[in-house]
C-alpha cells in the first residue's frame, strides 16, 4: 500500500470512522442499560463489567439479547419527554387546567356585558391581566 498514499488516507479515515461509531455503540449500550428500570442493580453491574472487560463481544450479545427493548425504551422516552414540552407549552401560554390569560379575558368580558363592570373597570383589569 505505500505505492497509493490516497489509499493509506482513505483507510486511516475508514478506521476513524468505524473507531468513533464504536464508541457511540458502546456509549448507547452503556446508557440503555442504566436507563432501564426492569433490571435490578446486579443485572445492570453485570452487564457492564461484561461490557467494559469483553467490549466487542459484550455489545454484540447485549443487542442481540436486549436489542428490542434498547428500542422500546427510546420510544418511551421520547414520548416522556414531548408529553413534558407539550405540558410547559400549556402551562406557559396559560391554556392548561388551571385557566390562564383567555379564560380571564373572557370573565372580563361575562362582567362587562352582564353590566357588572364599567369600561373603565374593563380596560384596568384587561391591562392587569396582559401585563
Amino acid at each position: 500500500m505505500d505505492d497509493y498514499p490516497l489509499m493509506n488516507l482513505f483507510l486511516t479515515m475508514l478506521y476513524l470512522f468505524l473507531w468513533i461509531m464504536w464508541f457511540f455503540l458502546l456509549f448507547k449500550v452503556i446508557t440503555d442499560l442504566f436507563r432501564d428500570h426492569t433490571l435490578n442493580g446486579w443485572w445492570k453491574a453485570g452487564w457492564l463489567i461484561f461490557v467494559l472487560v469483553l467490549p466487542f463481544l459484550g455489545v454484540l450479545v447485549y443487542l442481540i439479547a436486549r436489542g428490542r427493548s434498547m428500542s422500546e425504551r427510546d420510544v418511551a422516552q421520547v414520548k416522556e419527554q414531548e408529553q413534558a414540552f407539550r405540558s410547559y407549552v400549556q402551562k406557559a401560554a396559560g391554556s392548561g387546567p388551571g385557566g390562564g390569560h383567555v379564560d380571564e379575558l373572557a370573565k372580563l368580558a361575562e362582567l362587562k356585558k352582564s353590566g357588572d363592570l364599567t369600561t373603565e373597570e374593563y380596560e384596568k383589569a384587561k391591562e392587569k391581566i396582559l401585563a
